[in-house]
């Protein structure tokens, strides 16, 4: 075999990489290429300054920090491509009215941008529940990780038994329709099925009309109740979801599912509920028990608010924040998205984290408010 020419084509580098991209060593992404993919939704291209491969698990998910008017805001967007194609990432946003975020990726993020990033995380993927049939359930913006597993079964030519059911509001809203159609001509075993609440300008809508329904869902996968299912989509839809996949008498130890919207898992209010529960059976339990050490409260102050509130030790900042009222951007509540993220300029806190920042960040005084007890007097550059 002839030996490579010295200097390589940059497509040929690209695929020449052997370093993986290691975001605790270089956070930073440039945008190759923005693809639009309906009339609010947008498909960004991103690799790192030099080549790297990047290897995830499809469905997991990405934090970035956009520098937006001066401040740095973070989100969790899903990997929409797949890990077979290792030699960039694409996340695929669609236009929320009035959202910051999604509006400047649209408006203002184009090729030869950088971005920075960390990841992949995330727990929702189907290389964690293998199975012989899938059925992947998506609805508006929750279709990307459900493209990830699509893309990677069909790259991977395994004739895996996938039934793709995607909710949309009209056939002109329907993401990655045409590589989606592809797919389900190329492969007998992946079986594509749309449903809309109705027609698009330029197109009357054949196909199933309204929103998924049981009947609906009986119809195109007749075997659904085999079936190893993942649902993502907005939280009335997969609300919609659950009740529909109970009351057929689906085994939902097989149902998977994870909002597109990080905001929307409440699970820092399921914590703190449980808390208290834990606290009155214990007391309902020995209500002659000595009463516990005093538990110690430090100030917390936030800079640029001007807001005070006393936190207990053993309480997370976040939690004391939203208890006082104190509104602070925040998403997974479990020190994995870094939506939390905050400079603390003065005290020490005791953090324990999934993930969501870097050591570095750490070392110049940053930390996860959401994952964060003080161990003194804080004040917090929020």
């Amino acid at each position: 075999m002839a030996a490579a020419p010295a200097s390589l084509d940059p497509a040929a580098a690209l695929l020449a990489a052997a370093t993986a991209w290691d975001a605790e060593a270089d956070d930073t992404l440039v945008c190759l290429a923005v693809r639009q993919e309906t009339h609010d939704v947008k498909t960004f291209v991103l690799a790192a300054p030099e080549p790297r491969r990047y290897a995830y698990a499809p469905g997991q998910f990405l934090t970035f920090a956009f520098e937006i008017g001066g401040e740095t805001v973070h989100r969790c967007y899903t990997i929409s491509s797949a890990p077979t194609r290792p030699h960039a990432v694409s996340i695929t946003v669609k236009r929320v009215p009035g959202g910051p975020v999604s509006n400047w990726l649209h408006d203002t993020l184009k090729a030869g941008d950088t971005v920075r990033a960390l990841g992949p995380m995330g727990e929702f993927t189907c290389f964690a529940h293998p199975a012989q049939k899938y059925l992947l359930l998506s609805g508006g913006s929750g279709v990307t990780p459900m493209m990830a597993m699509a893309r990677t079964f069909h790259d991977l030519g395994q004739g895996r038994d996938v039934a793709f059911v995607h909710s949309a509001r009209t056939p002109a809203d329907i993401v990655f329709r045409g590589e989606l159609e592809t797919m389900a001509r190329l492969d007998p075993a992946f079986r594509l099925h749309a449903v809309c609440e109705g027609d698009a300008p330029d197109e009357a809508w054949t196909g199933p009309r309204g929103r998924l329904s049981l009947a609906i869902l009986r119809e195109a996968v007749p075997d659904f109740l085999e079936r190893e299912v993942f649902v993502c989509g907005p939280a009335p839809y997969m609300a919609a979801v659950r009740t529909m996949l109970s009351e057929a008498g689906f085994d939902m130890a097989r149902h998977h599912e994870e909002s597109f919207d990080f905001g929307a898992l409440p699970e820092a209010d399921r914590a703190a509920a449980a808390e208290a529960e834990q606290a009155l059976d214990a007391e309902a339990q020995d209500p002659q028990a000595p009463l516990a050490p005093a538990v110690r409260t430090f100030r917390v102050e936030f800079a640029k608010t001007r807001r005070v509130l006393d936190c207990p030790e053993d309480s997370t900042v976040l939690d004391a924040a939203r208890k006082a009222g104190i509104r602070l951007p925040s998403s997974c509540a479990k020190g994995l998205c870094g939506t939390c993220k905050s400079k603390v300029t003065s005290g020490t806190v005791a953090m324990t984290h999934a993930g969501g920042i870097r050591q570095r960040e750490i070392d110049a005084g940053m930390a996860l408010l959401c994952c964060s007890k003080p161990t003194s007097d804080l004040v917090v550059e929020r």
